[in-house]
């Protein structure tokens, strides 16, 4: 902006002298080697303002070349891909979460009517039953939500790597160590939930064993008539 002014005010430094030649129609020799000086003078002002402003217009040139708008079109990919893939981790991470609290709930809900086998009436059984079936069908949903959102998120991990791929070719090299970075740490987000997942399924399916093996227990003792079956065989753990 410097450089502008200074050319602008060479500029209009000539255009006064150019005004006063052209306002005498007859000038005398004196005064033609005058301006003829002051024309001169001008411009050798204008010669330095044009050198100077000439810089920063190189280098907007130098900017636009076919190698500089590669390399920034690559980070533009990155920072696209960044952000998607920000999203779609934040979206599977909370739906494993949802997914892992709907299992403890089911297990709880598991255990407690476990614990209440012979006590509760055929009602009551019937409408805990009815809760059961309810979070089975809870967990079945949130399952569906995480597979859904786990497909995004491959899909944001595949771009997202070969963004960086391409931004270390084009140059770009700090823009793709900062995509691997934080792809780096999407992938351990995911996969710290997954083992929380996966650790509740444990427990389920554990329960779910212990579920089969006491309502064996407990028929086997209701056919025998064999009282007070809670005391001997369904104690709570």
């Amino acid at each position: 902006m410097a450089a502008l002014r200074r050319s602008v005010a060479c500029l209009n430094f000539f255009r006064s002298t150019a005004t006063s030649v052209l306002s005498s129609r007859k000038p005398s020799r004196q005064r033609l080697e005058r301006i003829t000086g002051l024309t001169r003078t001008s411009l050798a002002s204008l010669s330095v303002c044009g050198g100077l402003s000439a810089v920063p217009f190189m280098q907007q040139v130098e900017n636009l070349s076919h190698e500089s708008l590669v390399r920034r079109a690559s980070s533009t990919v990155i920072d696209s891909a960044n952000t998607y893939l920000s999203q779609t981790t934040l979206a599977l991470v909370d739906a494993i979460t949802q997914y892992a609290k709907a299992i403890h709930t089911l297990i709880a809900l598991q255990r407690r009517y476990m614990a209440s086998l012979g006590k509760l009436s055929t009602a009551e059984e019937d409408a805990i039953w009815q809760v059961i079936i309810g979070q089975r069908v809870e967990v079945g949903d949130r399952l569906n939500e995480c597979n859904r959102f786990e497909s995004n998120w491959i899909n944001a991990v595949n771009l997202c790597e070969m963004a960086s791929e391409a931004a270390y070719n084009t140059g770009a090299e700090q823009a793709s160590i900062t995509a691997k970075t934080i792809l780096q740490a999407a992938k351990s987000q995911v996969e710290e939930v997954r083992q929380i997942s996966l650790e509740a399924k444990r427990k389920l399916a554990e329960t779910k064993a212990e579920e089969i093996q006491r309502m064996a227990e407990y028929a086997s003792f209701i056919e025998s008539g064999v009282d007070d079956v809670h005391e001997a065989y369904l104690r709570e753990d």
